[in-house]
């Protein structure tokens, strides 16, 4: 499956806009496209999904390797994989945009926000370029989206000033239909605040739809995985995960790995579900703050506790980890009862807590992880937890905050919540079916 990168020259420049614009295009034009998001994103991939119809791969060279990375992507279905990119194109130690094209062997679309610029645009899209040679990273600049730009001599001017080597993709044009609203964590999400068809028509027309599937080449294929971490033998076991608006941060690749290990089944908290019977239960991240009253009057929490207390293995990341939780509080101060499995209470914040690649050591054997086996993730809150003070642990924190800013995952009866999320590339998953099904026999 043909690829190409789509980076920012930062932040706020433009990428999940310029993505969704550039699917259209495609689209439009006849292909099928795969969406992918360099970087542990839960968020913008649902933007993806809302539009292309289908699961966004992640791509995170730091959750996943770079093996794992390669297989990741390989796993997509499509005639063109379109990559959004995280933060500006070489931001970040464990795993940039750049690092994942590089990984991928990908070329890089620039976006670069040209509402108040020209000549300018030019000169930066030609200095991201040199920039590659100047780290010693391979890195294939191979052109630019004007985003934010304006159509007649506004276009022009910058479509004359870039250098041969460097191509001319189109534009995305201003328009306050193509603003994604936000909150904390990020944009919301896409089943919430997906942008009008008709305005993403509107923007693709003024892309370069052929020039991009042109640009597009053929990832480095990926090894095999190793039978370690390799999705193997079927497991004897059925694992209940939590999907809703509360419980909506999960990778496609978890809930693929359960399916190809195990039964799945699905329940919605926020609805009132009962627990379904099973022999685990995942509690992805997610918003339950924006939830709170429906968790706590819905029943499914209460029971969920009365039935980890009796030894249902439970693993919650970060949202997951919150819904464990005895009470949440929200950052307008109303407190609600959750789950009551772990000994901690959980409060919100205004600003954000943590935020980075994580990596943990296991204490003792685990849900997730053997005795002194390390596991990598990441790490993204707003929320703090006040741990009571003969609290079992899981992990050190090698890098990260987690739960006390040196440890992480809450243990209590045979369950585990964690601050951090991981996918299923660094083995955790495995480790949880594994154990579940040694429990049962």
């Amino acid at each position: 499956m043909n690829g190409f990168v789509l980076g920012g020259v930062s932040s706020g420049a433009g990428k999940t806009v310029a993505a969704l614009s550039a699917i259209q295009a495609l689209e439009d034009a006849g292909y099928t496209v795969q969406p992918a998001k360099a970087g542990p994103d839960f968020i913008d991939p649902s933007h993806h999904e809302a539009l292309a119809g289908c699961p966004s791969r992640t791509l995170d060279l730091w959750l996943e390797g770079r093996e794992g990375l390669r297989r990741n992507y390989a796993r997509g279905e499509g005639d063109l994989c379109v990559v959004e990119g995280a933060m500006g194109l070489y931001d970040g130690d464990g795993s940039s945009t750049a690092m994942v094209a590089e990984a991928l062997d990908l070329p890089v679309v620039l976006v670069v926000d040209a509402s108040a610029g020209m000549e300018s645009v030019a000169a930066t899209a030609l200095g991201f370029r040199a920039y590659a040679d100047r780290i010693g990273r391979d890195v294939d600049v191979a052109g630019i989206v004007a985003q934010r730009a304006h159509g007649g001599r506004h276009e022009r001017g910058i479509r004359d000033a870039l250098p041969e080597e460097l191509e001319y993709f189109g534009r995305v044009p201003p328009a306050d239909d193509l603003e994604i609203p936000d909150r904390h964590l990020g944009l919301e999400m896409g089943e919430e605040a997906a942008l009008p068809r008709e305005a993403l028509r509107e923007a693709a027309e003024t892309l370069e739809a052929e020039r991009l599937a042109a640009v597009a080449r053929e990832p480095v294929p990926a090894e095999p995985a190793n039978g370690d971490r390799a999705a193997s033998d079927p497991v004897d076991a059925r694992i209940a995960v939590a999907s809703d608006s509360a419980f909506c941060f999960r990778y496609p690749a978890t809930i693929e790995r359960f399916r190809e290990r195990a039964e799945l089944v699905t329940f919605s908290p926020v609805a009132g579900d009962p627990v379904p019977d099973c022999d685990g239960v995942y509690l992805p991240g997610g918003y339950p703050e924006l939830h709170a009253g429906a968790l706590e009057d819905g029943g499914t929490l209460a029971e969920l506790g009365e039935r980890a207390s009796e030894g249902l293995p439970v693993f919650g990341e970060c949202g997951g980890l919150m819904a464990m939780s005895r009470s949440l509080t929200t950052a307008e101060g109303e407190r609600a009862e959750m789950a009551g499995i772990l000994p901690a209470d959980v409060t919100m914040h205004d600003r954000y807590r943590a935020l980075d690649h994580v990596e943990l050591e296991a204490l003792e054997g685990t849900l997730t992880a053997r005795a002194g086996e390390s596991i990598r993730g990441h790490e993204f809150h707003y929320s703090s937890a006040d741990v009571d003070a003969d609290a079992r642990f899981a992990f050190e924190t090698v890098r990260g905050d987690g739960i006390d800013g040196e440890r992480d995952g809450l243990r209590e009866h045979k369950s585990l919540g964690t601050y951090a999320h991981v996918h299923p590339e660094s083995g955790a998953f495995d480790r949880f079916l594994e154990r579940i099904g040694d429990r049962r026999s």
